[in-house]
């Protein structure tokens, strides 16, 4: 495993990090192929055997239960100051008024209900999941910057949204001398390179860690155009964002395979070796719901592809619209 330092930060994160959103309760939560804590341990264990430190929950996923079947595992098989946590906030979690968003008083209760179910005293990175446009930034920022003075989260990240908002909550972080986000989370792999615009640049400037969501495109990055899988079949979040342009996207799948038939790796080798070759790319965010799932990604941390095969696989790209930052 590889160690880096997270962005413009001291502290040390795996360059793979583990998804948890495939842990939870498949009878109460959208993801009818999420995984129950029985089958979940196991995984977070592999995990930790191949030595991921880096562990990404949110509070939404499976309305919380996922935070509470990481959080055991993690008591049960690491030391806490040795792994870095993340979750999230935004998601709506209650029906009613204040069920979700980034106000004051979401923010500091979620990041309660987020210890309490994790089981921990603080988290790592806490995320704010999406923009909220009914909540003035400045509110956001002020909170998210007292949960960290407070001890309960020791940085702040973000996720899905514009660059220019992006900015905007740098900007008055700092004009208000409140805590910078320190991390992106968005949406980024070879069938998606939208941020490659924009956010990217963005990043690199102000020394933003990225952590790529989807980095193998719900899984088509990974099997033949005519496979398919539980996933594929019952995730409509994912087929949301990638249905509308199957037909342009089937040649990158195509040239994926072909790269890594002639290299003797698997496809998921190859489409991580270039997300990682891009800056400021620091760890992907990889959803296994099988041990194999994680042996594959980290072998692909010793695949450096070749200036031309990144010009070959990046090739075919057209333009996406945007998805993911409403």
């Amino acid at each position: 495993m590889e160690y880096v330092k997270f962005g413009n930060t001291g502290m040390d994160v795996s360059r793979i990090c583990l998804g948890c959103m495939s842990f939870g309760d498949p009878d109460t939560w959208v993801h009818k192929w999420a995984l129950k804590e029985e089958e979940s341990r196991p995984i977070i264990k592999h995990a930790l055997d191949l030595g991921i430190n880096f562990f990404d929950t949110a509070n939404v996923y499976s309305l919380g239960r996922s935070e509470e079947i990481l959080g055991k595992a993690i008591k049960d098989f690491a030391k806490r100051d040795e792994v870095v946590i993340a979750t999230k906030v935004h998601g709506k979690m209650h029906e009613g008024p204040n069920g979700s968003g980034l106000s004051r008083k979401s923010i500091l209760s979620e990041i309660d209900n987020s210890l309490k179910r994790l089981d921990m005293d603080y988290v790592d990175l806490f995320i704010i999941h999406r923009w909220d446009y009914n909540t003035p930034i400045e509110e956001t920022m002020e909170a998210l910057h007292d949960v960290v003075k407070s001890g309960k989260a020791r940085y702040i990240g973000a996720s899905a949204m514009y660059a220019w908002q992006f900015q905007k909550a740098l900007h008055v972080a700092e004009k208000n001398g409140w805590t910078r986000f320190v991390s992106m989370q968005d949406h980024l792999n070879l069938l998606y390179r939208e941020e490659e615009r924009e956010m990217l640049p963005l990043c690199r400037d102000e020394k933003i860690a990225v952590t790529p969501y989807s980095p193998m495109a719900s899984g088509r990055l990974t099997r033949d155009w005519s496979e398919t899988s539980k996933r594929m079949e019952t995730d409509n979040v994912a087929r949301s964002k990638y249905d509308a342009t199957a037909d342009k996207d089937r040649i990158i799948v195509e040239r994926l395979a072909k790269v890594a038939a002639d290299r003797g790796v698997s496809r998921v080798e190859i489409a991580l070796a270039w997300l990682l070759q891009k800056d400021p790319v620091v760890a992907p965010v990889i959803g296994a719901t099988k041990l194999e799932h994680l042996e594959k990604p980290v072998e692909a941390l010793s695949v450096k592809l070749t200036d031309a095969e990144v010009a070959f696989l990046e090739e075919p790209y057209v333009p996406h619209l945007i998805v993911g930052h409403n």
